[in-house]
C-alpha cells in the first residue's frame, strides 16, 4: 500500500500572476509567500513527514538585482516572523542549497530557525534556497572523487547509496510526489537524482492562487 511521506513543490507562477493583474512581480512574490505559509501549515495538519519547497533556485540569481534583493528581504522577513510559529507547531526547519551565497543576515536567520526547531518532531519543512540539482550532483562527484583520491573510499564501494549520501539531501527520503504549479512541465533543475522514481503532478494553477484544498486534493490523487 502506498504511503505519502514526502511531497516536494516547485512553486511557480508568482511573476505571471502579478503581471496578469498589472502589478509588479514583487506583488506576486508577497502573495506567493503567504500561500507557502498556508501550505506548510496544511501539510503539518495532514501528518506529512517531509515537505520540500523550491524557494530560490541557483538560476534566480540571474534575475534583475532589484527583484533578487526583494526576494532576499522577503525570505528574511519570513524567517524572523515565522520561526517561533514553526516551533509552536512542532515543525522542524531545514535547508538545502548553497546558502553561503546568501546575505550574512539571512544566514544568521536560517541558523537561528534551524537551531530553534531542531528538536521538533512533526513535519520537516525544507527550503531549497540557492539550490540547483546539477550543481548538487557535481559537488557530490567531487566529494566522492576526493575521498577516493585520499584512500578514504574504494572505487568498488561507490553505488547509488554511497552517491545519495554525498548529496545535500542525505538523511531524508526521496520525494514520493512532486507538484509543479503554473502549467510548466519540467523539473527546472530541482532534485533530479532524488526524483528518479517520484510521481509528478503538473497543474495550470499559478502559485499565488494555489489553496490548501487544492493541495489536499492533489495529495489524495497520489493514492488513486
Amino acid at each position: 500500500m502506498k504511503s505519502l511521506d514526502h511531497v516536494a513543490i516547485i512553486m511557480d507562477g508568482n511573476g505571471r500572476w502579478a503581471q496578469m493583474r498589472s502589478r509588479p512581480r514583487t506583488y506576486g512574490h508577497i502573495k506567493g509567500a503567504r500561500v507557502a505559509k498556508k501550505i506548510i501549515t496544511c501539510a503539518a495538519d495532514m501528518g506529512l513527514k517531509h515537505l520540500t519547497l523550491y524557494t530560490f533556485s541557483s538560476d534566480n540569481w540571474l534575475r534583475p538585482k532589484d527583484e533578487v534583493n526583494f526576494l532576499m528581504t522577503l525570505l528574511e522577513r519570513y524567517l524572523k516572523k515565522e520561526s517561533h510559529n514553526l516551533y509552536k507547531k512542532n515543525i522542524r526547519f531545514t535547508t538545502i542549497g548553497q546558502t553561503e551565497k546568501l546575505p550574512n543576515s539571512i544566514q544568521r536567520s536560517i541558523a537561528y530557525t534551524k537551531n530553534l526547531t531542531s528538536g521538533c518532531t512533526g513535519l520537516e519543512v525544507c527550503f531549497a534556497i540557492s539550490y540547483g540539482s546539477k550543481q548538487e550532483i557535481i559537488s557530490a562527484v567531487k566529494k566522492i572523487a576526493s575521498a577516493v583520491k585520499d584512500n578514504q573510499l574504494d572505487l568498488a564501494d561507490i553505488d547509488e547509496d554511497q552517491f545519495s549520501q554525498s548529496l545535500m539531501t542525505t538523511g531524508r527520503p526521496d520525494p514520493d510526489f512532486v507538484i509543479r504549479t503554473s502549467g510548466e512541465y519540467r523539473l527546472s533543475n530541482f532534485l533530479m537524482w532524488q526524483c528518479a522514481y517520484s510521481e509528478l503532478f503538473f497543474t495550470d494553477i499559478l502559485w499565488p492562487d494555489f489553496t490548501e484544498n487544492q493541495f489536499t486534493s492533489i495529495c489524495k490523487s497520489y493514492f488513486s
